[in-house]
Order: structure tokens, then C-alpha cells, then sequence
């Protein structure tokens, strides 16, 4: 005869990350100052925690636009990539989305300027037009802007990921449309959606950890994480750690930024 017996106040363990050490980083806006304060807590943290493999960084996109250093970010990242003691991932965002089409087609230069494309250009040494709203004015600066880019950097906004899926978790920029799976989300959804994704209960497949959508406080849930925590007008730069453990939140915070800064209105994607 046997006896049942069920275990009472037993936690569900942790999701996975199939045994790796993994740092997610989310949008980063041009704050190269924040950045390399936030890879210097993320490089002591990994030194504590080093196992069989290397520490895996995702990046979730958004390097560029509105901070004062984008082309300072990538070139942080391009840096971290040459260390043999991470893996670096990066996701596109729809910021370098918007870069890349500035560079095929000059006429976006105004909607990119609303964007914060001008902070983007300052960065490599461009000036935008003097009315940023006349799209016939914007080819000199993309003349200017394609010939400062380095090749690296081109190469670099080139080659990014749309989404990462790792054990129990996928990583990706802005989040996906409930009811899809992941392999046939579409680009447009993974850069740009909000309101379908951010309202939906889940499940969606994995986990989902995205940036996209700043908030001060980092929202983590049963089925969702977002960690864009508006570094470019909090001062708020976050990266979690996910190693099959409670995930850990880390932060990189500007003293001087105005803490009562109002939260950027939801931009619809361009046509």
C-alpha cells in the first residue's frame, strides 16, 4: 500500500537559461556614459559567477538616438565583442532601423529627427539640415553621415539579431504579438509593438525579456520582463542577470538627472 504525500509551500523552480550566465542590457539611447559604468558592475559581477562558459551579453537594442554618444556606445559593445571572457549578442531595435533606412533613403531624415536622429548625427560629426522638416534638405547630411560611419559600425547595425531564444527565455527588442508564435513574429512587432503585447496575460511561447518601452521601475512578470528604464532622460541604464536563479537586477544611475522627468509619449512606427 502506499501513502500519497504532497509537498506544501514548494517553489516551481527558477526558468532556465540552459547553464548560462546571462546579462540582459536594455536601451541604451546614446548614454555611452552610463554604459560603460553599468559593463563595469556587469564585468564584477560576472567575475563572481564565472562557471564552464563564458557570460553571455544581450544587448536589446536601441544604441543609438537621443543620448549625446551613440557612436560612442557601439563602440563600447564593439570592444566588449573583442574580449574573449563574454559573448556578446546584440537585438536591432527600431532606432537602427530607422538609422538604416536614413542611409538608403534621405528623405526620412524628418521622421528620424523626430526620433532623436539628429543627437545620432552630432555623434559622427554630422550637422543636420537647418529645417530638419524639409526632406529635400537631409541628402548632404546622409552624404556625410555614410562617409563618417565607419565600416565596423555599418557592419555592426548590419548584422543585428531580431530575437534570441535561450532555454526557457527569448530576447527581443520590443515584444511580440500574443497569439503568434515566435518563429513567425514579424519584424515590424518584434522593433515596435506596446500596447497589444504590454496588455496581453501570456503566455507567449518563452519568457520574454524586452526593452522597448521605458519605465522607471523594471517590470518583471510571470511571462514578461522590460528593463528599458529610459536611460537617456532617467538616467537610468539596467541590465538582469539570469543564471536559473531569482533574476537580479543591476543599474548604472546618472546623480544629476531630474528624477521627476516625465516619461516619453508611445511613438507609433513609421510608415
Amino acid at each position: 500500500m502506499f501513502s500519497r504525500f504532497r509537498l506544501l509551500n514548494k517553489r516551481p523552480p527558477e526558468p532556465s537559461t540552459g547553464g548560462r550566465l546571462v546579462y540582459a542590457i536594455g536601451d541604451v539611447h546614446g548614454r555611452a556614459d552610463l554604459l560603460c559604468d553599468l559593463l563595469e558592475t556587469v564585468r564584477a559581477d560576472a567575475d563572481a559567477r564565472r562557471g564552464d562558459q563564458p557570460p553571455l551579453i544581450i544587448f536589446l537594442g536601441d544604441y543609438v538616438d537621443r543620448g549625446a554618444d551613440s557612436a560612442g556606445v557601439v563602440e563600447q559593445i564593439l570592444e566588449l565583442k573583442r574580449d574573449a571572457r563574454f559573448q556578446v549578442r546584440a537585438l536591432k531595435g527600431n532606432h537602427e532601423q530607422a538609422l538604416l533606412r536614413f542611409l538608403e533613403e534621405a528623405t526620412f531624415g524628418p521622421v528620424w529627427a523626430q526620433h532623436g536622429g539628429v543627437a545620432t548625427l552630432q555623434s559622427y560629426g554630422v550637422e543636420a539640415p537647418e529645417n530638419t522638416l524639409d526632406p529635400d534638405a537631409w541628402e548632404p547630411a546622409r552624404a556625410r553621415l555614410e562617409a563618417l560611419v565607419p565600416s565596423s559600425h555599418r557592419l555592426f547595425y548590419c548584422g543585428l539579431e531580431l530575437a534570441i531564444v535561450l532555454g526557457d527565455f527569448a530576447f527581443v527588442h520590443a515584444g511580440v504579438r500574443p497569439g503568434v508564435p515566435l518563429e513567425r513574429q514579424s519584424e515590424t512587432d518584434l522593433l515596435w509593438i506596446r500596447g497589444e503585447f504590454l496588455r496581453a496575460p501570456g503566455p507567449f511561447g518563452k519568457i520574454i525579456v524586452h526593452g522597448h518601452t521605458p519605465r522607471r521601475e523594471v517590470q518583471i512578470t510571470k511571462h514578461r520582463m522590460g528593463i528599458d528604464t529610459g536611460a537617456y532622460y532617467s538616467g537610468i541604464l539596467t541590465a538582469l542577470r539570469l543564471d536559473g536563479a531569482e533574476p537580479f537586477v543591476l543599474q548604472a544611475r546618472d546623480a544629476t538627472a531630474d528624477a521627476e522627468a516625465d516619461e516619453p509619449a508611445e511613438v507609433a512606427a513609421p510608415a
